[in-house]
């Protein structure tokens, strides 16, 4: 009977190494001294762990209690050594806990300090929970009955604590995946406008890849992204590099940094293109550009671009940009002229 008492206590100190472990390895720093660390609390709770499964099978258990083994083997010899280890053991490991968090916590910002504090809260309810039960079994050594301290307050401290340290543990994780997956969406959305301006001359429906809508919030962006750079593709004989440079002057002149001017020259350009390749349903220019051998590749019109951080800042001039709007309003008027004249 009772052989459950020193199983759950070895538990509760392989709970405590581990979170102690935990902590020390996310924390990180140089491998030996944190393998150091991490071997020393393992071992010392291995130490913990071998003495209580020894001190009880010394002492004398022999009537069943389910909720107040601590307080009614107070006294007896060896259970009592059990009791006190399993106690000390716990407190030790939450003020280490504490001093561990609270330590990392002032060096860090964000999710992961919100986190750190949290835990630190959590493994606070250590030192209550075996203040509670300590006071229980001294007041037993003194012939007084505080038992309610033990089995009645102390077990709500350990679940207030456990419950709490899991939330400490899990949120940094789910947040970042939270913010990853907002961020995504974000883009994803971002990108609509350079996507639907170029949804015209992009790959037909018919032959495009399906994409259900249970997809992956990554999948989704990966393939608007496939479908502006196939657009883009598609559109590269009718890129004039006359209409992005007098484009970038005047976004420049309007007070745009070098990233959104460039952003914004990209966008008058690819919407001066659509409406050139519109104006050219036969594809003249397109045939024109093929016996004159030009490469079909938009990398070095784009040369400047930096992935898919320019490719949202193209989108943002299509849907904000005054010298869009303009280009828009003169038409492509010459572009095509141009374009031919180039490509030839």
């Amino acid at each position: 009977p009772n052989v459950s008492a020193p199983l759950v206590y070895c538990l509760l100190s392989a709970y405590s190494a581990s979170c102690l472990v935990l902590i020390i390895n996310w924390r990180g720093g140089p491998p030996e001294v944190t393998r150091r660390l991490s071997r020393r609390w393992i071992l010392g709770y291995t130490v913990v762990g071998v003495a209580l499964i020894v001190l009880f099978a010394l002492g004398d258990a022999s009537e069943e209690r389910l909720r107040d083994l601590d307080t009614y083997y107070a006294n007896t010899p060896f259970i009592r050594e059990m009791i006190v280890l399993y106690l000390a053991s716990l407190t030790v490991a939450g003020v280490a806990m504490n001093v561990m968090c609270w330590r990392w916590a002032i060096e860090v910002r964000g999710r992961l300090r919100a986190g750190l504090v949290i835990i630190a809260f959590g493994a606070l309810c250590n030192i209550p929970y075996s203040a509670a039960k300590f006071t229980a079994v001294v007041a037993r050594w003194n012939g007084v009955d505080l038992d309610g301290l033990s089995t009645n307050t102390a077990p709500l401290l350990a679940s207030a604590g456990a419950q709490i340290t899991a939330v400490g543990f899990c949120l940094p994780l789910a947040w970042r995946r939270v913010e990853d997956s907002w961020n995504t969406w974000s883009t994803y959305r971002r990108l609509g406008p350079l996507w639907r301006e170029l949804k015209p001359v992009s790959v037909p429906e018919d032959r495009a890849v399906r994409m259900s809508w249970w997809s992956s919030a990554e999948l989704q962006v990966t393939q608007r992204e496939s479908d502006i750079h196939d657009g883009m593709l598609s559109l590269y004989p009718y890129f004039d590099s006359e209409v992005r440079s007098r484009a970038y002057g005047a976004a420049v002149a309007a007070g745009s940094s070098a990233a959104e001017a460039q952003a914004e020259a990209d966008a008058v350009m690819v919407t001066v293109a659509v409406r050139a390749r519109a104006a050219d349903p036969e594809g003249r220019v397109i045939s024109s550009a093929e016996t004159a051998d030009v490469p079909p590749s938009a990398g070095s019109t784009f040369a400047h671009t930096d992935g898919q951080r320019d490719l949202v800042r193209m989108s943002i001039a299509l849907r904000r940009s005054p010298v869009v709007a303009a280009a828009r309003g003169r038409g492509p008027a010459g572009g095509e002229h141009d374009t031919r004249e180039r490509a030839v």
